[in-house]
């Protein structure tokens, strides 16, 4: 069985704590149509909003072409694809209507499984043409969620992946940023899809400046603070959602009135505890509870969880 590749694991973390914080608001207005918050108008529309979802949605087709490599066949991807429906459904019926989980899973059903029987070169052109449509249209946010969904798994199928620790990513992060602040000005001026365009340059800049720090000496405490929240994804995932709603339950008022502070404190408070709770998880156990139940439902056996247990077999699952 391959080992789990440290440097996504700290991705997905890295990825959580901003898609927390551009949440709160979302999570804890459930009866609001409309936040008071206009996009761009403070610092989360340019450094938050729009950028960290879209490397979310990378990691998942990176994940998913994985786990295709190294050991499943397309039916146990299927039954992976519908336990997540099954969760995402319970978590937007449940807790809040904004689950994006969903959405992943009928993407993946609609677009990721059918891709594993294409060329590469296929999947490279059918990505471009999923990118570039919704940006010509103005569109952003989830109608991308199908084109990342292939850029990741193409990361995988060109074997970018592997070469993560080899590749130099400071010209890369370098390139991003000095494309991303013309997009941000842009995004402010209103420009067509200039919102869209800037967050995913943004998102570039982030995971190469990332992949570039994990080369140098703050690797050790960037995987210490980064990676168990990115191991135990899922869980940290739907359990904000709960915490989110009993602090704003605590809290009052209208969280749309809430400042950038508020905000900030919040999704800060929530991480450190969902920080100390996933390590100590994963001293004892090798997966986080959620994270189980899913392995579970994917392989239809159950997998040992503790690490006095027996590895479970079937490879890699990222």
């Amino acid at each position: 069985m391959k080992s789990r590749i440290a440097a996504l694991d700290v991705l997905r973390g890295f990825a959580l704590c901003g898609i927390l914080v551009a949440n709160v608001r979302p999570i804890a207005n459930v009866d609001a149509k409309v936040l008071n918050l206009a996009v761009g108008e403070a610092w989360p529309g340019y450094l938050v909003d729009q950028r960290f979802f879209p490397i979310f949605s990378l990691l998942f087709g990176v994940g998913f072409s994985l786990m295709f490599q190294t050991s499943a066949p397309r039916l146990v991807l299927l039954r992976r694809l519908l336990a997540l429906l099954a969760i995402g459904l319970l978590h937007m019926m449940l807790l809040w209507r904004g689950d994006i989980l969903t959405i992943y899973a009928v993407v993946g059903l609609a677009v990721l499984l059918p891709s594993t029987w294409l060329p590469r070169w296929a999947v490279a052109v059918l990505a471009g043409v999923l990118l570039v449509t919704p940006l010509a249209f103005g569109s952003n946010g989830v109608v991308l969620v199908p084109a990342l969904f292939l850029l990741g798994s193409l990361l995988t199928r060109y074997g970018v992946t592997e070469r993560l620790e080899r590749i130099t990513w400071w010209p890369w992060t370098l390139a991003f940023a000095a494309l991303a602040v013309p997009a941000a000005w842009a995004q402010s001026n209103d420009v067509f899809s200039a919102f869209a365009v800037a967050g995913l340059l943004t998102a570039g800049a982030y995971v190469c400046g990332m992949l570039a720090l994990l080369g140098t000496p703050l690797r050790a405490a960037l995987e210490k603070v980064f990676a168990p929240l990115g191991r135990m994804a899922l869980t940290n995932y739907l359990s904000a959602t709960v915490l989110v709603l009993l602090i704003g339950a605590l809290l009052g008022g209208a969280p749309g009135t809430w400042s950038e502070g508020t905000v900030l404190l919040i999704a800060a408070g929530i991480l450190v505890a969902q920080r100390v709770f996933s390590g100590l998880w994963l001293r004892r156990f090798r997966y986080g509870p959620v994270e189980w139940l899913w392995r579970w439902a994917t392989w239809l056996r159950r997998p040992a969880i503790t690490y006095s247990s027996p590895s479970s077999p079937r490879g890699l699952v990222q």
